[in-house]
């Protein structure tokens, strides 16, 4: 008997039609979810991937998996450092074994063959090598998040149909999705923050990523810092929270950019290779198109300690809502 893979049960559809024509067709290949969790955590005060928010004790990871097996993924990547492997493991294994497949992949601080091993850092190199770092366990359609972000139900759905309905590649050009959030609804209270401020054309394909440092919300509006200091307006209603769909086409790519990146900014132990960055190359190079998944949904985060009590509300009001049971599983 196969089965759907969501709790141990059996749709339907899987009951009264696969026996039958299991071996006479292809079954589509379930989206893997990539995890990134290798973050310190230096503005939180420790590791917040592991911090408690549900009701339950449940993590914001928790909720992550729970939309994805949901939407239909078929397999979990969690992508940390070696020293928190073995408190990963404790947290969440015993919880996922049996529902989802599951692996590991690590980021370090190696440089790129060819290159002196001679950079002191005192994190790891950013979110598009933590990607590249995860190319062993990866093979099919793939969708990134950040483990300290609750992204809603509604954006794992919305990736898992853009794999089922998109090519791999079309009109020479890899196909990749990037949810879009309203930039109102992804601000803390309690500092400024980083944000990959999109701007689309009228097909909403992604035309470029602005990364804007010490965003914030003001008075009149919400305005980030420039390199001199200014702050300036922030004209866009849609944001990046690195919640991306990609495929395998996108590993040569990083590998081939994080060689330029180090030889370019190896030097500076503060530089940082990350995902908006090299989707943004991408495009302006022709080789990607990136369809906006617009979302009106809530973003939460934990960026600072003084967030987890508004996070911790909001999953209590998920779940008297009904929108998750508690404890989850």
């Amino acid at each position: 008997m196969v089965s759907c893979g969501f709790a141990g049960k059996k749709c339907d559809y899987c009951v009264d039609f696969l026996p039958l024509q299991y071996n006479q067709i292809q079954l589509p290949l379930k989206p893997t979810l990539l995890i990134l969790a290798a973050g310190m955590g230096s503005r939180y005060g420790g590791l917040k991937q592991l911090d408690s928010v549900g009701p339950s004790g449940e993590t914001i990871i928790d909720y992550s998996i729970y939309d994805a097996i949901k939407a239909g993924f078929g397999k979990l990547v969690y992508l940390i450092r070696k020293d928190i492997e073995e408190a990963f493991k404790e947290k969440f294994d015993s919880k996922y074994r049996g529902l989802i497949e599951i692996d590991y992949a690590f980021q370090g601080y190696e440089l790129p063959e060819g290159f002196p091993d001679s950079v002191e850092r005192a994190k790891p190199w950013g979110t598009a090598h933590a990607v590249l770092s995860a190319r062993d366990s990866i093979d099919g359609p793939f969708a990134v998040i950040n483990a300290d972000d609750f992204y809603g139900a509604g954006a794992y759905q919305s990736v898992a149909n853009f794999f089922a309905s998109h090519p791999i590649e079309m009109n020479g050009k890899t196909q990749f999705a990037l949810v879009g959030y309203r930039l109102q609804n992804t601000l803390s209270d309690f500092g400024s923050v980083s944000r990959g401020i999109g701007v689309e054309d009228d097909d909403g394909n992604l035309v470029a990523i602005n990364e804007r440092h010490g965003v914030e919300r003001k008075d009149d509006g919400i305005y980030y810092q420039t390199e001199d200091g200014n702050m300036t307006k922030v004209e866009s209603s849609s944001v990046s929270m690195n919640f991306f769909g990609f495929s395998p086409a996108i590993f040569p790519e990083l590998e081939k950019k994080f060689k330029t990146f180090v030889a370019e900014n190896g030097q500076n132990p503060k530089s940082e290779f990350l995902i908006p960055e090299v989707v943004d190359q991408m495009i302006n190079d022709g080789q990607a198109d990136v369809k906006v998944l617009k979302t009106d949904a809530k973003w939460y985060g934990v960026t600072y300690k003084e967030d987890k009590p508004k996070v911790t509300e909001a999953m209590s009001s998920l779940v008297s809502a009904g929108d998750y049971p508690t404890p989850l599983w």
